[in-house]
């Protein structure tokens, strides 16, 4: 039997590993992260757990690999700030600037909020998903610092705030836990969020023009 060709070889693990990857999204959002087994994401995947654990080592590394993806949209090694449509945001006109933020927020939230709530519930027992919800906090924050930055830099923010306290207050407006109560609690559509998100920080942040 000829053995396949090392591109045929490749092709076949990227599609395993996919298997693997849509088949632990499926569980941790039925089941939740604590209830979900290695060995239940092997059996939905179809492979033995040995491949797994060859592939991942710890569910911790798959969750994490799905909530990176999830929130790029794509497994692109293009970090977020580096995305289309983030330099022409920040460089827009600073209301422009937050209205788009609160495009761009929506788009991320819609693809990654239900892993979001995987993370933030097994937070409370898990002291390494804490430490992951933690880190995904910071990375927010990281993020919205350049673009209240750029507002600092543009002479835009409200007077008596810097960047990282606008930043500290987006984070908060912007929260995947706002974006969970309005959408799926009170059945808002992502757009109507996108755009009370963006007027809201355009109150909040802007410094009032003659």
């Amino acid at each position: 039997m000829t053995p396949p060709m090392p591109g045929a070889r490749a092709a076949k693990a990227a599609q395993t590993r996919a298997r693997m990857l849509a088949a632990a999204r499926e569980l941790f959002i039925e089941r939740g992260y604590i209830a979900t087994s290695m060995q239940a994401i092997a059996t939905q995947a179809g492979v033995a757990v040995q491949t797994l654990y060859f592939t991942f080592e710890t569910k911790r590394a798959i969750l994490k690999e799905l909530l990176d993806l999830d929130v790029a949209g794509d497994d692109a090694p293009v970090g977020t700030l580096d995305r289309p449509g983030i330099a022409e945001a920040l460089a827009a006109p600073p209301p422009e600037l937050l209205r788009r933020l609160g495009i761009i927020t929506a788009d991320i939230h819609a693809r990654v909020e239900p892993l979001l709530e995987v993370v933030r519930s097994a937070a409370a027992t898990d002291p390494e998903i804490a430490d992951l919800w933690r880190t995904n906090i910071s990375q927010r924050h990281t993020v919205l610092a350049v673009f209240t930055g750029a507002l600092a830099a543009k002479h835009a923010l409200h007077p008596g705030l810097n960047a990282v306290r606008a930043a500290d207050m987006a984070l908060a407006v912007l929260a995947p836990e706002t974006y969970h109560l309005l959408t799926h609690q009170q059945g808002w559509t992502g757009q109507a969020w996108a755009e009370w998100a963006g007027e809201t920080l355009i109150g909040m942040l802007l410094a009032q023009r003659e």
